[in-house]
């Protein structure tokens, strides 16, 4: 493998603090990891009293999260996220669970956020890498507006792997930081093949790495 240039040094949680352009209420920082994003008790649900279930699988997958993905925190407890509602690239509505049976990497982000830009090679290189009928880098724009701007940050950017999805409403902005796990962008969340919420972090990370990957095969598990 090439060497890379990395985003910010291994098994560091940091501060960052970014905003490149104008959306309404959101601001774009990234904590160090403490208290925040745990998140209330989970509804009760069914769907939500089967990731409950989970609590030990999102433990182990927590506790792989080392290096370039140390800043990676366990679900606590772990939560269904397939009603995260947003629109595939053909532009349709479509939510998590229409990835059922898939392990996904969620990743939100915008045009004007300089950490998303730096990031996005590195997303592109491990869908490239991992992805697979099992596996996919789900990256979200948030933009608001038409796709003009997106598509550019792409093209831009080299991407070729990532799928375009979009949700130029910011709802599943809203709807993560409603949940305490959101608070600025990029937001990245690491969800199994039920829904159910495993892993979660705010601020941006070395995705083409070994650390990136052995977290994915983690994830894979049983």
């Amino acid at each position: 493998m090439t060497e890379r240039t990395k985003l910010f040094p291994a098994k560091r949680w940091i501060a960052i603090a970014a905003l490149a352009g104008a959306m309404a209420g959101a601001v774009a920082v990234y904590v160090n990891g403490g208290e925040t994003g745990k998140f209330a008790a989970a509804s009760g649900s069914p769907e939500d009293r089967v990731c409950a279930a989970k609590a030990d699988k999102a433990q182990r997958v927590g506790e792989a999260a080392i290096g370039e993905v140390a800043a990676m925190l366990p679900a606590d407890p772990p939560q269904s996220l397939a009603s995260l509602a947003f629109n595939d690239p053909a532009g349709q509505p479509m939510t998590i669970a229409d990835l059922k049976n898939k392990t996904v990497l969620l990743n939100l982000w915008a045009t004007w956020c300089a950490p998303c830009r730096e990031e996005m090679p590195a997303l592109d290189a491990l869908e490239k890498e991992v992805g697979d009928d099992g596996f996919e880098v789900v990256a979200v724009n948030i933009d608001t507006g038409d796709d003009t701007k997106p598509k550019a940050f792409l093209a831009d950017t080299g991407v070729t792997a990532l799928a375009h999805y979009r949700d130029n409403s910011l709802g599943i902005f809203n709807e993560l930081k409603s949940r305490a796990l959101a608070l600025g962008l990029p937001v990245t969340l690491l969800i199994d093949e039920d829904g159910c919420l495993l892993t979660h972090m705010n601020g941006p990370a070395e995705w083409n790495s070994e650390d990136a990957r052995r977290l994915i095969a983690e994830a894979r598990k049983n």
